[in-house]
């Protein structure tokens, strides 16, 4: 028995990656697009969700428009697959209830790459063993938030594992924002947007006399898809709201 999936954001680049990768697999079936603007067999309400019959909704919009597309998830008893960044620890309190009192279940998560979620569980390991610690992403150009969701979650990860990182020995700024931004436990952050790049992030621990690099490149946006899918097969068996893919790959 196959999953009917429906994509809100079909239009996009990653909705219509998600719609090849759910027609492409064997265990779902796109049963309905969603978007702002109807056409080539594209809805523009969530009401052709329950139409079409759809047990799961993978969203890849943008905050607002996702953020009311998973309070009508918890309503209506559909299962979602969010892959939009940019809530608020306010929103994902209030979805996390939401979705406790629905029928419906919910999987949030900053990266769908299977790879990059390795990558900060790695992170964390490794952290504890370093005095020292920077994160590098880099993006492609039509990105509007900075730092990423991963390379926060990244940070965060690493703060919570150690809290010992040497100060930023820096007196002198030539130019401003030279270090980059400051994120969870004093670690400096560094975004790059250009033109021809897709998601990458690279994380450098170091200590005397050495230096661990990890480093993730998804260099087309079906790096995503095997997570997408992921979890699109599991949202049905993880109650409540799930807030990255850590659970679903057993890590």
């Amino acid at each position: 028995m196959t999953i009917k999936v429906g994509v809100l954001g079909a239009a996009g680049r990653m909705g219509r990656a998600v719609c090849a990768a759910v027609e492409g697999d064997p265990e779902t079936e796109l049963a309905v697009r969603v978007d702002r603007v109807a056409g080539d067999g594209i809805e523009t309400s969530l009401d052709a969700v329950t139409r079409a019959g759809a047990e799961v909704v993978v969203d890849f919009t943008v905050h607002e428009a996702a953020l009311a597309n998973l309070h009508w998830c918890a309503a209506n008893g559909v299962h979602a697959v969010v892959g939009t960044t940019g809530f608020s620890a306010e929103e994902i309190a209030d979805l996390s209830a939401r979705f406790d009192a629905s029928t419906a279940n919910a999987v949030i998560a900053p990266n769908f790459a299977i790879g990059a979620v390795l990558l900060m569980h790695l992170a964390a390991i490794a952290a504890p063993w370093f005095e020292t610690g920077e994160i590098i992403e880099l993006h492609h150009d039509k990105k509007v938030d900075a730092p990423s969701g991963t390379a926060m979650l990244t940070a965060q990860r690493m703060a919570e594992a150690s809290s010992e990182w040497g100060s930023d020995p820096t007196t002198k700024t030539v130019v401003d924002g030279a270090r980059g931004g400051v994120g969870p436990g004093g670690i400096h952050m560094h975004a790059v947007r250009m033109r021809g790049m897709v998601a990458h992030e690279e994380v450098i621990l170091g200590t005397t006399g050495q230096t661990l690099t990890i480093r993730h490149d998804s260099y087309d946006r079906t790096s995503f898809m095997p997570g997408v899918l992921l979890a699109v097969k599991q949202v049905a068996d993880r109650p409540g709201l799930t807030t990255s893919l850590d659970p679903l790959l057993g890590i």
